[in-house]
């Protein structure tokens, strides 16, 4: 599904550049510098935000999952930092 008709960006890319460790996007705007673009009308950055969110919430989960630690997204994200 298209996220960002200025810049043609689809769902798949905004999952796509986002990897786990240092590096990885934490915002709209870090997004669209991995994506090699920049925001134009900024409507897109919500929902680009929540996919961001949801793949955090996935990271946690699958933590949690795989090797039952206690893992928090405050760790997540100072391990990824």
């Amino acid at each position: 599904m298209i996220v960002c008709s200025c810049n043609v960006l689809s769902d798949g890319q905004v999952r796509g550049c986002l990897h786990p460790g240092p590096g990885c996007p934490r915002t709209p705007a870090q997004v669209y510098a991995c994506l090699g673009c920049s925001p134009k009308c900024g409507r897109c950055a919500r929902t680009i935000r929540g996919i961001l969110d949801r793949a955090l919430a996935e990271a946690h989960s699958a933590c949690t999952t795989t090797c039952g630690a206690a893992c928090t997204l405050k760790h997540l994200e100072e391990e990824a930092a």
